[in-house]
Parts: C-alpha cells; sequence; structure tokens
C-alpha cells in the first residue's frame, strides 16, 4: 500500500443500480441527439486519497444510500432545487470516510489513476473537503454551462488542491457529466486566491 498518494476512480453511471442506470441512458441519448454527437458511457467519479498510510475515500452520494452508516458525512445538499433539500429523498451527502469504501469500486474502468505520491496535495484535498460548495445537485451554478453533481466535487477537488488535470484521462467513449462544473468553480476559487 502506498503511504501518500491521490486515485481517481471513474465508475459506471448505476453501477449496482439499474434505475439510475436506466436514467442515466436516457439522458445521455437526448443529451447527445440534442449536441447531435454520438452517445457516450457515462461516469461517476470518486476520490482514494491516502496520507501516512491512512486511506480516506471522498465521493457524493445520496443520503438515503442503504448500509453506509458512520460513513465521514462532511456535507450535504440539495438535489433538483433548494426546497427540496429539506426532505431526504432529495439530498446528496459528500462523504470523506477515513477507512471507508466506495461502493461497487469494483466495477470501476480505467481505474485507479494515480493523480499524485506525495503527502502535501493529498493533506490539501483532504482539508478542502469541508470547503466544498453544496450547490444544487442537477443545476448549473454560475451558468457554466454544465450541472453541479459528484464529478463536479472530484474535479473541484483536484483544481482546488492545485493538481494537473492533465493526467486524467476518461474510459474510452466515456463522458463525465458535471466535471467541468466543478473545474470552472474551482477555476474562479484559485483566481480569487491569488487576486
Amino acid at each position: 500500500m502506498n503511504k501518500n498518494g491521490i486515485e481517481l476512480f471513474w465508475l459506471p453511471l448505476g453501477a449496482g443500480g439499474h434505475s439510475v442506470r436506466w436514467n442515466g441512458r436516457v439522458f445521455e441519448a437526448v443529451a447527445a441527439r440534442v449536441a447531435r454527437r454520438p452517445v457516450c458511457d457515462l461516469y461517476h467519479s470518486a476520490l482514494i486519497v491516502t496520507v501516512d498510510g491512512s486511506v480516506h475515500a471522498i465521493e457524493m452520494g445520496p443520503v438515503w444510500q442503504p448500509g453506509t452508516a458512520g460513513r465521514g458525512v462532511v456535507a450535504e445538499g440539495p438535489v433538483g432545487a433548494r426546497w427540496l433539500g429539506r426532505s431526504a429523498l432529495f439530498r446528496y451527502e459528500v462523504r470523506c470516510w477515513r477507512g471507508g469504501s466506495i461502493p461497487d469500486l469494483a466495477e470501476a474502468v480505467a481505474s485507479p489513476q494515480r493523480l499524485s505520491g506525495e503527502a502535501r496535495p493529498a493533506r490539501r484535498v483532504l482539508a478542502l473537503v469541508r470547503e466544498v460548495p453544496t450547490l444544487t445537485w442537477g443545476r448549473d451554478p454560475g451558468r457554466v454551462g454544465d450541472m453541479w453533481n459528484s464529478n463536479s466535487l472530484v474535479s473541484w477537488l483536484l483544481v482546488s488542491g492545485g493538481l494537473d488535470l492533465g493526467r486524467v484521462r476518461l474510459p474510452e467513449r466515456g463522458r463525465a457529466p458535471g466535471w467541468d462544473a466543478g473545474v470552472a468553480l474551482a477555476g474562479r476559487r484559485v483566481e480569487r486566491c491569488w487576486e
């Protein structure tokens, strides 16, 4: 086991669940038709961050997901609309789970992608998890042209943590909706920090 590092995992959308997979295929078919492009496979991203041998699983998932008690929840946000977030059915949670795991990790594709083997960036990413914005899932925050979701969380953490995304590779024929929203919003954050 590596003592320090950041690893990115690509999980097929809906891995382990038929409803999310079906809805994702419908969403992608419509999005591809509107954009006049080929249909892609959709992916959800998650991170494993190791600092001094201590492993942390970082991801976003539904509040109501079974079997995830004691899962390192550090934040929650609404799904679809702010007012819907009053119900657990319409809330997501951001998890930074020390010693935890990522559901369906065995189904990951083109993973893991090792983005760093150093302690300093890994510590930065861990510290930033508690600062991630809890924007409305599925909406376009700040009109960046992409929706906020689990991929936004991961890309926001990586860019805010100063990692080079040039090493990130999507699986063949893959697409990660929300990735660009995290990059854009983190870029704005980084610019403000340097002003």
